[in-house]
């Protein structure tokens, strides 16, 4: 689908940086404010990265909302604390700022939490230069102050008074509540009623070029299970004993790596375990078996994901592997099931059209063509709830370096061009007609 798009994405936009920029007197005033409010928006990210917000921190991640939910509020915006223990997690912001009637509806999308806990030793704000390190200086802080930026400028520039925005930070993002549905049911009403959908995530740079992302891959987790006879391993492969099931599942998975692969499709084995028993705990994070060398396995389990880059490629791979693991061999028995992560963002016409209307905001901000990301090298994310209602970008936070380890790093400078290219879209789009 990128392949089939991408002429058209070519064809309206700007084929490298223009000499002259072309922004008007407001959008001037808003390049203008994003640079002189820079050192505001580092101190108040190292006053958000400096409060710890890992996912299960759930005080913590209450925190970081009041501290959005303060600066919202000075912008004009009615913020809503939307607790939710019935997931086992904190809440979320959601934040709605009336405009004209018959404008274009914009969604911001970012997230509260990170994914560095309250035991991490990862927890305070190191700047250095033009580059700072700190647990989610980048994922997803950074977007959230280039958010903040971009609207600040748009207010100083008289575009945010009639802009129709709704705002929803998720506070598990990171590791998503459960039930999935009631965690991201604001969420995915918030698409319904948008026109246009944003997420500042972080930014992708490829050989020093920033790209546009127009689409994020699903997430489908998957569980086997291969039963078989034990018995003494002299009898292994005959027809009273068959296979046993550490050789069953073994094929079935060597089954999968040689038939499912395709275009944008990954696939993964996480977890394995076989013997006499066999199984994968409540969290699905740690496996266990017992056996011996000399008895057949009765059991074996394996878990794993797989990441598409459509719904319809999805119910197409499980179909495939549904269809593979039939095939069991005599003498076991085998089954699966699939649990639904994160759907996927293709990476639709009307995306596509977005990034050229980006792209003609980095003409006019004399910045370079933004080409668009191939999905593999993008990650799941929130946006991937609405995309099936609402077109929508990625990747319109910060860049960073060595997200979700001790070693992330966000690029502060990048704050200034983000919340620019930000501030003058949201304003163009925002002025238009539904």
């Amino acid at each position: 689908m990128l392949t089939l798009f991408l002429p058209l994405l070519l064809a309206a936009s700007p084929a490298a940086a223009d000499p002259a920029p072309r922004l008007s007197s407001a959008e001037a005033r808003m390049a203008a404010t994003v640079d002189a409010e820079y050192e505001r928006s580092v101190t108040l990210l190292e006053r958000l990265v400096n409060q710890n917000s890992g996912t299960m921190n759930l005080p913590g991640v209450t925190k970081v909302g009041a501290m959005m939910a303060e600066e919202l509020r000075g912008l004009g915006f009615n913020v809503t604390w939307k607790p939710l223990p019935q997931t086992g997690r904190a809440g979320h912001i959601i934040a709605t700022h009336g405009g004209a009637p018959g404008t274009r509806r914009l969604l911001l999308i970012g997230h509260l939490d990170t994914v560095f806990e309250a035991d991490s030793p990862f927890q305070r704000f190191v700047r250095k230069g033009e580059e700072a390190s700190g647990p989610g200086a980048g994922d997803d802080k950074g977007g959230m102050v280039v958010m903040l930026s971009a609207l600040r400028a748009m207010q100083a520039a008289g575009t945010l008074r009639n802009a129709n925005i709704e705002i929803v930070l998720t506070g598990d993002e990171e590791d998503s509540g459960d039930p999935i549905a009631v965690a991201r049911a604001d969420l995915i009403a918030a698409g319904k009623r948008a026109d246009v959908a944003l997420d500042f995530e972080g930014l992708a740079i490829e050989e020093g070029r920033d790209m546009g992302s127009i689409a994020r891959r699903s997430v489908n987790d998957w569980t086997l299970t291969i039963t078989g006879k034990s018995g003494h391993s002299s009898r292994i492969f005959s027809e009273a004993f068959g296979d046993g099931a550490a050789n069953e599942i073994a094929r079935i998975v060597a089954a999968f790596r040689t038939e499912l692969p395709e275009a944008n499709l990954t696939f993964n084995v996480g977890l394995l375990a076989s013997g006499v028993t066999a199984a994968i705990d409540a969290s699905g994070s740690k496996a266990s078996a017992q056996g011996k060398s000399n008895i057949i396995p009765a059991q074996a389990v394996a878990s794993g994901d797989f990441r598409t880059l459509s719904e319809d490629q999805t119910q197409r791979v499980r179909t495939k592997m549904t269809a593979i693991v039939a095939r069991h061999a005599p003498g076991t028995d085998a089954s699966i099931s699939f649990k639904s992560g994160y759907p996927a963002m293709a990476p639709t016409a009307g995306n596509q059209a977005l990034l050229a209307r980006l792209n003609v905001v980095n003409r006019d901000l004399g910045l370079p063509t933004m080409p668009p990301l191939d999905p593999l090298k993008r990650g799941a994310g929130d946006i991937s709830w609405v995309a099936a209602d609402v077109d929508g970008l990625v990747g319109l936070g910060t860049a960073s370096r060595g997200d979700h380890t001790p070693d992330e790093v966000v690029d502060l400078s990048t704050i200034r061009r983000q919340a620019k290219r930000a501030a003058i879209l949201m304003s163009r789009l925002s002025a238009e007609k539904r």
